[in-house]
């Protein structure tokens, strides 16, 4: 099934995998016989649509503790502490606490290889090691470089209301003025301000992009992240909407803001974020969505996850199977009142799941993995984003509006999200708004070969230029003063 990170929120929007690895805690009684584990050992982790080269350096100290680092270059993640290192005979063990994961594997007869597992979450998943060498960083070719052509000024504010404080940047022109500002509202998934994930920093390139342009732009942490505070657990969308109308009162608070020309650029759940915002604040002078979503969200990740399954390699049975298990977990929260209640239900409909299982099929399910996920659907912010349909806030919006997909989007497939986007304008009669379907780019926006999650963090570009330079000329044209 899709999966889901610790706030609920759909981590298929975002996927950004926590990677962790274990070693047990005893040294081989035999130190001649031990094979030799120093030196750099790889492997390629496969979660789902997903796969991860993994690097790990492995250095013996002479008091026999062990210097031990391990790479995530796919992640942009490079030195990350292997806290514990034992070898026991032809078994291995390499633990990460931060990370509360484990790796447990056994030398091949030959000594050149490690078949082990990587375990986490109640899920087990095959990894195999060999030598090899250490990885470069990942090569982020557009992101913006020190000094900038103008001014970057460390801000914060408070939501009082939603019991939360950010921390974020403000990026402007040097030269004194009221500017028109762009507030810029992450996807799914607790994120920086930078909206960094794969190496790649978005939202730094968006600010450094309109900046140049004469425009002040704000990016923030979100809750939770950072410098940021406030509820992450218990936050809805709404909330979230909350935290964007506390960032524009503070933009306009400013001296250096020009008040009646803010607008808001959203990715993924950040635009109907951007969506909701409009519809009930007559303060926003346009939006700008990016892989927006306009459907309700069970028939969302239906898609979602038939497109993201197929990319995989999954069979049309496999795909069938994990919707009928979304059916019935979508069914049993979408009516309920209380998380406890939804909880209940959810174990009813994974029982009833089961039961339709043949014998062979029950076998192969990870009862406890399988638990773990599908309790999440119960949280709160995932039970609003079952009922929420984003065609009646579009409805509701008057101001301008660009909204971008990307063809090769396998997250918000824009043959799915654009059709019912032109009906809500349409009804609304909506007069000024973009649609453009960028040919062969992904949901990062990014020039792809399949679309696949597992691109991501391949890929060097970060946003493409086409992209850029469409969001810089139409708020441009949209913010210069009638």
């Amino acid at each position: 099934m899709t999966s889901f990170d610790s706030t609920g929120k759909v981590r298929a929007l975002r996927y950004t995998i926590l990677l962790v690895f274990v070693l047990g805690t005893a040294f081989g009684a035999e130190p001649a016989t031990e094979p030799n584990l120093e030196g750099v050992w790889v492997g390629t982790l496969n979660v789902g649509a997903i796969k991860l080269k993994l690097v790990f350096d492995l250095k013996k100290n002479a008091d026999g503790s062990w210097n031990a680092l391990m790479d995530s270059p796919d992640q942009a993640a490079f030195g990350i502490k292997i806290d514990n290192v034992s070898l026991d005979k032809d078994s291995v063990v390499f633990e990460i606490k931060r990370l509360n994961g484990r790796f447990e594997g056994k030398f091949s007869d030959d000594k050149k290889k490690i078949d082990g597992q990587w375990k986490q979450g109640g899920q087990s998943f095959p990894l195999v090691l060999i030598p090899g060498t250490k990885s470069p960083a990942l090569k982020r070719p557009q992101e913006p470089k020190r000094p900038f052509p103008y001014d970057e000024i460390e801000v914060s504010y408070e939501n009082s209301i939603g019991k939360a404080k950010f921390a974020g940047t403000l990026t402007k022109p040097r030269e004194p003025g009221r500017y028109p500002a762009v507030l810029l509202i992450t996807g799914s998934g607790s994120q920086n301000r930078d909206e960094e994930l794969f190496g790649h920093k978005p939202f730094l390139l968006l600010a450094d992009e309109l900046t140049r342009r004469g425009l002040a732009v704000l990016r923030v942490d979100d809750r939770g992240v950072s410098g940021s505070t406030g509820d992450v657990a218990n936050a809805t969308t709404e909330d979230f909407v909350g935290d964007v109308m506390a960032g524009i009162e503070f933009l306009r608070s400013r001296p250096d803001v020009d008040g009646d020309r803010i607008g808001l650029l959203g990715h993924s759940e950040g635009a109907n974020i951007a969506v909701e915002v409009a519809a009930k604040s007559d303060l926003v002078t346009f939006i700008v969505l990016l892989a927006t979503t306009t459907v309700p969200g069970d028939e969302l990740l239906f898609k979602q996850s038939e497109l993201i399954s197929r990319a995989a390699g999954a069979t049309d049975a496999a795909i069938e199977q994990n919707r009928e298990l979304q059916r019935g977990l979508f069914a049993a929260v979408k009516t309920s009142s209380d998380r406890a209640t939804a909880e209940a239900n959810v174990d009813k409909a994974l029982a009833e799941w089961k039961q339709k299982l043949t014998p062979l099929a029950a076998i192969s399910v990870n009862d406890a993995a399988l638990k773990a996920e599908a309790k999440k659907v119960s949280s709160p912010w995932f039970r609003r984003f079952l009922q929420q349909n984003p065609q009646h806030d579009l409805e509701r919006v008057r101001c301008p509006i660009l909204a971008l997909f990307g063809e090769r989007d396998l997250q918000v497939a824009p043959s799915q999200n654009r059709p019912p986007l032109e009906a809500a304008l349409k009804v609304s009669g909506h007069k000024d708004h973009e649609i453009h379907v960028f040919p062969a780019l992904n949901h990062l926006f990014q020039t792809s070969k399949t679309g696949s999650l597992s691109e991501y963090g391949t890929i060097e570009e970060t946003i493409s230029s086409d992209v850029l330079t469409l969001i810089g000329d139409w708020t441009l044209k949209h913010t210069v003063k009638k």
